[in-house]
């Protein structure tokens, strides 16, 4: 038998083991529901004892907060510290995709979807603001804009304006962000509210109602009234309130009409310039609604300029009791764990209405004003249940490793430094199950790949009471994908030039398999790799002969298709 061929029979058996780990994930991926109680609004989270790290503890902080660490990466964080760490991070400046756009428009190169996946792809592997980058994609997983939507996927330069207006996001204030998000021409074209008219006088015409629904559901205060931790509140019968009705949603319909494209003269029609495509939306006064606008206990005065309407409405969102908790705990899911508990959900709230952290070594991040998201990502980060080691052995605790970026820590463990998919198509999208199952900014609907809380019908997870997020597009399709996507890269078979590893440092251990699989355990699963599994993959690395490649690759692809690293703790 030809190595190439045994290398296939072991991946066959780690297929097999893939597929059995989203059924042990049934039960082991999220954080359970923890603490009923209410986190006192003034108290601050407890911060770490010390901004020193292991190597392992190092690998499990850089999981969470970037699109996966390199061995340097590692390094570079027990030498600093996390405290010197966040601030360096939060002191980067932003790598702007429409700056990157806008040159190749100028140059005369044609920009489309292509493009904007390449330049993603390449932030997330090579930018150096690694912290911003993995904040901002998990606010675009909130803020769904897709390449889905036919007019999104005829206007690019908008969405790489929304894709900037994320990275923004990331580390600025989320008043700001909200405000960004509903004056950004890729918002209004995917959720309908531009050129929203007002009502006239027959009847015929009414306010879209899509945007006004879905920045209450979706983007600021949810469905259910919470309390300050993020648990849901219940009336006299023992019942959740909802938070909003029908009449808020048609009288919050109003605020937002009157927008269209800026650097126009006319309302209707679509963008004759350049800049219409990224500037901000303008207000056309003639076609906003001069009625009074009543809506969650909040009114706006009849003929009140439809820029201060809009202002006033994103002022009430914005300070609405449910926002701090809903958006706090849907970035915990991202970052760190599907279930937080209520107490982890708390403090990160109460660091959202503060807007300022303490870090480790008594330095503050954060302007003290309200949203200030540098403190939020703080204090999700450093929150005690985020870093306490005995976490990574409750069954209960962590999240399922997006398709994403389990590609992207591949890239970034293994030192690919160039990302042109004109020599790696199948990246340009990914979201197919026989991909990735999933690609930034095409996600099928405004609810993102997966809902924040979903639970698998029938599964020991919901018997738990605990949500998987992304178990929503993991299936036996999506799994064996993965699987076959990832074996592609590993095994360097997509392109001679572009998404090309280095694996010198893993060429170096391929004569001692133990020595190599403790290496990967150390960049991949921050020594949380089980000794079953350790001396499955050691034995059968070992049984592989040829070239040292093959034994390095044969590793890579066990440890990156099993259950211990697809699930992150």
């Amino acid at each position: 038998m030809g190595e190439t061929m045994r290398v296939r029979n072991l991946f066959k058996v780690t297929r097999k083991s893939a597929a059995c780990s989203a059924a042990v994930f049934l039960l082991a991926a999220c954080s359970g529901a923890g603490d009923d109680g209410e986190a006192p609004a003034d108290t601050p989270p407890p911060p770490p004892a010390s901004s020193a790290m292991t190597t392992e503890e190092a690998s499990r902080f850089l999981s969470q907060a970037t699109f996966g660490p390199s061995e340097a990466d590692i390094e570079a964080l027990t030498a600093s510290g996390v405290s010197a760490w966040l601030t360096a991070e939060f002191a980067k400046p932003q790598e702007s995709i429409l700056e990157d756009v806008l040159i190749a428009e100028a140059a005369g190169g044609g920009v489309g979807p292509d493009a904007l996946a390449e330049a993603f792809w390449t932030r997330a592997i090579l930018s150096d603001d690694q912290l911003r980058q993995r904040v901002g994609y998990s606010l675009s997983q909130i803020f769904v804009a897709s390449f889905t939507d036919s007019q999104l996927a005829d206007h690019p330069i908008a969405m790489a304006n929304y894709m900037d207006i994320m990275s923004a996001g990331a580390f600025g204030n989320f008043r700001q962000t909200l405000e960004n998000v509903t004056y950004s021409p890729a918002m209004a074209m995917y959720l309908t509210y531009l050129q929203n008219q007002k009502a006239d006088a027959e009847g015929e015409v009414v306010p879209d109602e899509n945007y006004a629904r879905e920045v209450m559901q979706l983007f600021t205060i949810g469905l259910l009234e919470l309390d300050a931790n993020g648990e849901p509140r219940l009336d006299g019968m023992g019942d959740p309130i909802e938070t909003y009705d029908n009449d808020d949603v048609t009288e919050l319909a109003k605020v937002f009409t009157g927008l269209s494209w800026a650097a126009r003269t006319s309302f209707f029609g679509n963008a004759q310039t350049l800049e219409s495509e990224y500037l901000p939306l303008v207000m056309f006064e003639q076609h906003h609604s001069a009625e009074p606008k009543s809506f969650l206990g909040t009114t706006i005065p009849a003929n009140t300029p439809g820029d201060q309407s809009i202002s006033l409405a994103l002022d009430a969102l914005y300070n609405h009791a449910n926002t701090p908790p809903f958006i706090s705990r849907q970035l915990i899911q991202r970052l760190v764990t599907s279930n937080p508990s209520a107490a982890y959900v708390g403090r990160v709230a109460n660091v959202f209405r503060s807007g300022a952290y303490v870090l480790p070594d008594g330095s503050s991040v954060g302007s003290g004003v309200r949203g200030d998201m540098r403190a939020v990502v703080a204090a999700i980060l450093l929150d005690p249940e985020a870093r306490d080691p005995a976490n990574m052995s409750d069954p209960s605790f962590g999240k399922l490793r997006e398709p994403v970026l389990r590609f992207t820590h591949w890239a970034r463990a293994f030192g690919v430094d160039e990302t042109d998919t004109d020599d790696a198509r199948i990246l340009r999208n990914t979201s197919a199950p026989s991909r990735l199952g999933q690609q930034a900014y095409r996600s099928p609907s405004v609810f993102n790949f997966y809902r924040p809380g979903f639970v698998l019908p029938g599964s020991e997870t919901a018997e738990a009471g605990l949500v998987a997020p992304e178990l929503q597009i993991t299936t036996g399709s999506s799994i064996t994908g993965y699987a076959n996507f990832m074996e592609g890269f590993i095994l360097q078979r997509v392109s001679d030039e572009s998404y090309v590893p280095d694996y010198s440092a893993e060429l170096a251990l391929a004569d001692n398999p133990g020595a190599l699989v403790d290496h990967l355990d150390d960049i991949l699963t921050y020594g949380s790799l089980r000794a079953e599994s350790r001396d499955r993959i050691v034995q059968a690395v070992s049984s592989v002969g040829g070239e040292p490649e093959n034994r390095v690759e044969a590793a890579i692809l066990m440890m990156m298709t099993s259950a211990d690293y697809i699930v992150q703790r």
